[in-house]
């Protein structure tokens, strides 16, 4: 018992067993659930939320916050269909959703580090400006989209979804560069005790230009793969995908207060996530009722978060 105790101190095993107890009871409640295909569907459906909550994670631990990348993913999605269109190159057009991901989130850091932004009122802004130029790009409407991306976001292999398999593979490197290279060390010391860290010789404003760079190519890449998917780039996707992003973050053990988390966290706590969205589904419960459930996960993460920290004090 003291064994498992322990184990359960830890956010990842907390959010495994809460995962494996929504799959079992979702197993009992539906005879869907277990089947391939709804199974598929559901790593499908969760592989761009973890994608980009990988550069959140990031973030987060660098005691940082992006709210920007729900709007950048709509960005970026209709910078690759404009560029498509107007072009004909299906290269260009990739580059195109990846670069203007990077590039918003270079200004983030740029903002956060050079004028000493708040990296919450920064994003914020950010959020506004980029889901209005999709907009003012697009007049508002669907650019149609048929391209390399569809691959990315419909294709499969061997009948299992491109952008899953694509997802767990950027979570090994992210895991790697975050738990086992100097650059992922230097951002966690420098979200445990900026002053600290800083005093200590490292660089903040590259470590900051590292992980806000990251956030925003990984959700220029989610853009591009919810536009794949869809076969059109809409200047609204991603509304909204801020709130999964960070709760799947939160969810998995990263603390708002920076220097702790975790990438296998946040792939399962991005699974979570894609988990309640389909138990909603199956059950029949009103689609309104997961806003709702978004923030009561958050709030009780970061709950769960303070009250850890005040017994650690």
């Amino acid at each position: 018992m003291r064994a498992v105790a322990r184990l359960l101190r830890h956010r990842e095993a907390s959010v495994a067993l809460v995962l494996a107890a929504v799959a079992a009871y979702l197993s009992y409640s539906s005879e869907y659930f277990l089947s391939t295909r709804n199974l598929l569907n559901v790593g499908r459906q969760g592989s761009v939320v973890v994608t980009v909550a990988l550069g959140q994670a990031l973030v987060i631990i660098a005691r940082g916050i992006d709210l920007s990348v729900g709007s950048v993913i709509g960005l970026a999605s209709v910078m690759l269909a404009i560029v498509l269109r107007d072009t004909g190159s299906q290269p260009l057009a990739v580059l195109a959703g990846l670069g203007t991901g990077l590039l918003c989130g270079l200004v983030n850091a740029a903002l956060v580090s050079g004028l000493r932004i708040n990296a919450f009122i920064t994003t914020l802004g950010t959020l506004s400006i980029a889901r209005g130029a999709a907009l003012l790009l697009t007049d508002g409407m669907p650019v149609a989209y048929a391209g390399w991306a569809e691959y990315l976001g419909a294709g499969r292999i061997e009948g299992v979804p491109v952008s899953l398999a694509m997802m767990l593979a950027l979570a090994v490197v992210v895991h790697v560069l975050a738990a086992h290279s100097v650059p992922g060390r230097n951002i966690y010391a420098i979200g445990d005790n900026p002053r600290a860290a800083q005093l200590a010789g490292l660089d903040l404003r590259s470590s900051r230009l590292l992980v806000f760079g990251i956030s925003g190519l990984l959700a220029g890449l989610g853009g591009i793969t919810l536009a794949g998917n869809l076969a059109s780039a809409d200047p609204n996707l991603g509304l909204g995908y801020e709130l999964d992003v960070i709760a799947a973050v939160i969810l998995g053990g990263a603390s708002l207060s920076g220097g702790r988390g975790s990438i296998p966290g946040v792939v399962l706590g991005g699974s979570l996530m894609a988990l309640l969205n389909n138990a909603f589904v199956l059950l029949g419960i009103s689609a309104h009722w997961q806003v709702v459930t978004k923030g009561l996960v958050i709030l009780l993460a970061v709950g769960l978060d303070s009250v850890r920290r005040q017994e650690a004090e």
